[in-house]
């Protein structure tokens, strides 16, 4: 350790010699990262060449490395009509045979798989056409964020449609916690409900829907989530499944469906195209219902791979010309009207004012504004869920702040799995900070808050941590958690947070390989060689997402010639740029000036990840690089 500690101290002395493109700030935030083992000395000083350029101006830690996988390129490049540059990202999206590549490439709603497929489902159709023949009151349970209002209204729209006197009720997340709860179900008895219908939500609601059993209802769950589990002393896994009278959820045991990455919307979506075959009602018209399906998918960041990709893609088609006149005004106040509507725009515009509802007030909000059919009234509604989401921006901003100087000023630094307590956050930001602090450290967070009862929180992971899996490990902690491998949500008692805490980081197995950002590089391709048509044919890879991202080109000794700061707040860089063969390219950088502009010397060469773009102006088309990453 000693000596670890001296090749330390002579790498810190080194960054001297880099002075001024490595900030004091940036030495005393991102050193922790680096990790000095017991080998030489020149070797460890290599490592300043995986600093790079943060939007911040920051150099910060990143593992640049090229995806290698093999196909003959230009063979299909020739049978599909594409360049082999295209064929080589399809194949690194791992589309091999000519069947999958089709597919990718020309997939049509025919391909989706059939909701015959999914456990469960000719259970929970008999049971739910016996009730609409028997005029039974039937309430749809929902949740609070994108997916759960989605789901909630593509059941209640399918449902309407099938003549049944039914209603919806999603919970309050302060009030009533997630999913469905001892008081929503007292509510339902109370209005004399006989069937309860969750969506999003359920799998894990075992001793409330027991509860809803007790009073003699019929309880119907339909879910996503990871089924419940108990490891016994031998290893084994045993799942625990909701004692409801017919349970659907691709991540059941045994389940046949071929494709476990749908989201709660895209399960309500087979249960209606179900019930439609069973009732006679046109499959054509369950495709109204497609938008919702598709902005659930994109704002439950699904993987968009298989019949994902194919309905978002349709979805995408559709939400350029809504029908529904809640989406067309939420479109309206956020300024995308005549614009292409993109799966970033859903993830990053749309859905924030969607969920904004459920965090800061009622996600009943959202479903209105879905519901509604007078123009003037999806007009007001749309505008206070952009009001609220512009709150809500504020609110994080402050809540990021406060957790990173927690992070930076306590013994959290030295944690590989962060637990940030934030007693006076607003509980429903503490996924969004969460995700915005592992951004930065690159390692799983949970933000935990002060609720009503007890603590609550909401963590967000990195690939090489399933973070449901490590909660289950501290489940006797915990009051009550669910969630994803990725994301996950989670109450317990306040005496408990450091146990907490100490029981993760003592069983996390995190390396610091792991917590390392890493950048996959498509291809390391010279700007020479992007051409107009080359950018038009990257729009067959859209939409970009989660499991389908954005391709990712590279090239190595670049200089910039010149460049200028623009925009209100400096935010923008415009560089010229040349390769080593004397090719000049335009490129383009956002993020913090200044800070960046401060780095750039006339004589340093650059490695430069970038992504390519047409820019048009006054009828003029020019190719920009818009540059991602520096180093």
């Amino acid at each position: 350790m000693e000596q670890n500690r001296e090749y330390l101290y002579i790498f810190l002395l080194s960054l001297r010699c880099f002075e001024p493109m490595v900030s004091k700030r940036a030495r005393q935030i991102r050193i922790k990262c680096i990790n000095i083992p017991d080998s030489c000395f020149m070797r460890q000083l290599l490592l300043i060449h995986k600093w790079v350029i943060s939007d911040r101006g920051e150099f910060v830690m990143e593992k640049w490395v090229v995806s290698a996988k093999k196909a003959d390129f230009q063979e299909i490049g020739r049978k599909f009509g594409i360049d082999p540059v295209i064929a080589r990202l399809i194949r690194n999206r791992d589309q091999i045979t000519d069947e999958e590549i089709d597919t990718y490439l020309h997939g049509k709603l025919s391909g989706l798989h059939s909701w015959k497929l999914l456990k469960g489902m000719e259970e929970l159709l008999d049971r739910l056409t016996e009730k609409i023949r028997e005029k039974k009151k039937i309430r749809i349970i929902g949740d609070y964020d994108i997916d759960g209002v989605c789901s909630t209204y593509i059941l209640l729209k399918g449902l309407l449609r099938a003549g049944v006197l039914v209603d919806a009720d999603i919970p309050d997340r302060i009030k009533d916690g997630y999913g469905i709860s001892r008081e929503l179900i007292d509510l339902a008895a109370e209005a004399g409900i006989d069937t309860i219908i969750t969506c999003d939500n359920g799998i894990s609601a075992a001793e409330q829907i027991r509860y809803a059993k007790e009073l003699g209802m019929t309880v119907l769950v339909t879910d996503h989530h990871e089924v419940p589990y108990e490891e016994k002393e031998d290893g084994t896994i045993c799942s625990i499944l909701p004692p409801a009278d017919a349970v659907v959820n691709p991540k059941q045991p045994d389940c046949p469906y071929p494709f476990k990455g749908i989201c709660g919307a895209m399960v309500a979506f087979k249960v209606i195209q179900g019930l439609y075959e069973r009732m006679g009602i046109p499959e054509k018209e369950t495709e109204e219902l497609i938008p919702f399906a598709a902005i659930a998918t994109v704002g439950d960041v699904m993987d968009l791979k298989d019949e994902n990709r194919i309905l978002v893609k349709d979805g995408l088609r559709r939400l350029q010309n809504p029908e529904n006149e809640g989406l067309k005004a939420l479109i309206r106040v956020n300024n995308l009207e005549n614009r292409e509507i993109s799966a970033y725009h859903i993830g990053f515009i749309i859905g924030p004012c969607m969920n904004a509802s459920g965090r800061l007030s009622t996600a009943k909000r959202a479903l209105r504004l879905l519901l509604a059919e007078d123009p003037g009234e999806a007009a007001t509604l749309a505008q206070d869920l952009k009001d609220l989401n512009d709150s809500r921006k504020d609110m994080t901003a402050k809540g990021v702040e406060e957790a990173v100087e927690m992070v930076e000023h306590t013994d959290l630094k030295n944690d590989r799995v962060l637990v940030i307590y934030l007693p006076d956050c607003h509980e429903s930001l503490a996924g969004i900070i969460a995700g915005r602090v592992r951004e930065r450290y690159v390692r799983p967070v949970f933000v935990l808050t002060k609720g009503e009862e007890g603590v609550k929180g909401s963590g967000r992971s990195i690939e090489a941590y399933h973070m449901f899996q490590e909660m289950v490990k501290c489940k006797e902690l915990l009051t009550k958690f669910g969630g994803h491998p990725m994301a996950a949500g989670l109450s317990l008692p306040e005496e408990n947070v450091e146990a907490f805490r100490r029981k993760l980081n003592e069983n996390c197995s995190l390396t610091q390989e792991d917590m390392t950002e890493k950048i996959v590089i498509d291809v390391p391709m010279p700007m020479s060689y992007v051409t107009i048509p080359l950018i038009r044919q990257l729009s067959l890879l859209e939409p970009f997402g989660k499991g389908n991202t954005k391709p990712v080109f590279a090239q190595k000794d670049m200089k910039v010639l010149n460049f200028r700061i623009l925009g209100k707040n400096r935010n923008v860089v415009k560089m010229n740029l040349t390769d080593a063969y004397g090719f000049r390219a335009e490129g383009i950088w956002f993020g913090d000036g200044d800070a960046f502009a401060g780095r750039l010397q006339e004589k340093d060469k650059w490695d430069m990840i970038y992504y390519p773009s047409v820019n048009s102006y006054m009828g003029r088309e020019s190719i920009e690089m818009i540059i991602q990453n520096i180093r």
